[in-house]
């Protein structure tokens, strides 16, 4: 179970809670390649888009979402908090595009493009301030329990939907729970709001909203094929497929070698492993046999090279020092790339290098490739 925290401000948090969903957007652009292999918007249009799809396809149902109020001063929002919990209805986020038939999107002010389903989970009536989830260290004794997480998200300030790991998901309730002195709200079938003058969740007498909208299944893959064969840059593109697909009976190869056998516990998509650009592309926790076992990923949509087994390091050094301390477990790292011919014996020598490097406490290096058949992956 992924924990995710989804960003709003005082007037999107209303509907959220009114019409029970969450969502991302990117202003005004409109995604016109979903199932489709073309499209008309710039590179990098298409790239944040399409980041933002792999955000929403990685949530499963169950998963638990939390909200982070923004800070406003002219809204009267002095402080960001942290309010949950909920937990999602469904698999992964849907579409539904920016135009005029966007559902409540006058209500927004905003276009919201993915979007996923809630229901109220146990829900507490008090938010947690930004301060005191992040920044209050009283009962930290290490930095690495420090909700890192927010915190580069916070630094970064570019994620409208981010996960957090499963120890900061139980480090960030039991903050909010404390705050609420344990008492939750009765929601039942009742319509929450949200009361700007006390910042507190509240029940409303009235019945709860059905939300109405359009409800489109987003597809990545025949956008991903058609930039594989034109030779362009893709790895976001499959960092999207990856988080939809992985767990799922839709790419039995693909789970037989990523997770052998392992039952999908938690993930995360661009986790962010340093205050400066390193990020993990995806980051899997699962579970075989009662052993825990974390699998940082790095995807390559160009033949593999002696870089990328750098960044592999970097990411085991920053899980060994912050990760596996709040939850002892194996390190299985794999490097997935585009299949080439060129595999070079000074390439294997040095992926003998980092295995003898890190065997004492991590897996072999897991070299996967991946090519296109009959149209799928």
């Amino acid at each position: 179970m992924t924990t995710h925290v989804f960003i709003v401000d005082k007037t999107t948090f209303k509907v959220h809670l009114n019409y029970l969903f969450a969502g991302t957007g990117a202003k005004e652009s409109v995604v016109d390649f979903n199932n489709n292999p073309q499209t008309s918007l710039h590179p990098t249009t298409e790239r944040n888009l399409v980041g933002m799809i792999a955000d929403a396809s990685r949530i499963r149902q169950g998963d638990w979402v939390i909200f982070y109020l923004q800070q406003s001063i002219a809204e009267g929002i002095y402080e960001g908090k942290f309010y949950g919990v909920f937990k999602a209805t469904n698999d992964w986020s849907f579409l539904d595009n920016n135009d005029s038939s966007q559902y409540l999107k006058s209500d927004l002010i905003k276009s919201l493009t993915f979007r996923t389903l809630i229901t109220p989970h146990i829900v507490y009536p008090k938010g947690v301030t930004e301060w005191e989830a992040l920044d209050e260290i009283k009962n930290i004794h290490s930095p690495n329990q420090m909700l890192w997480s927010l915190i580069y998200r916070k630094l970064k300030g570019n994620r409208g939907n981010t996960m957090i790991t499963i120890y900061e998901s139980e480090r960030l309730c039991q903050l909010i729970r404390n705050k609420n002195n344990g008492a939750t709200l009765n929601v039942q079938n009742n319509l929450l709001c949200f009361n700007g003058d006390n910042q507190e969740i509240e029940i409303s007498e009235d019945t709860r909203r059905n939300y109405e909208g359009r409800k489109e299944n987003i597809n990545i893959l025949p956008r991903l094929l058609r930039k594989f064969e034109e030779d362009k840059a893709f790895e976001v593109h499959l960092q999207a497929y990856i988080t939809k697909n992985i767990g799922t009976s839709s790419n039995e190869n693909m789970n037989n070698l990523i997770l052998n056998g392992a039952t999908l516990e938690w993930f995360g998509n661009e986790v962010s492993c340093s205050v400066g650009m390193q990020k993990i592309d995806v980051l899997l926790s699962a579970t075989q046999n009662g052993q825990k076992t974390l699998i940082p990923i790095e995807l390559k949509c160009v033949p593999a090279d002696e870089s990328n087994l750098k960044q592999l390091q970097r990411y085991i050094e920053w899980l060994r020092q912050y990760y596996i301390p709040n939850r002892p477990c194996d390190i299985q790292p794999i490097l997935l790339t585009r299949k080439s011919n060129n595999l070079t014996d000074s390439f294997i020598n040095l992926i003998k290098g980092f295995n003898k490097d890190n065997k004492h406490d991590c897996k072999n290096l897991k070299f996967i490739v991946f090519d296109v058949r009959n149209d799928d992956l």
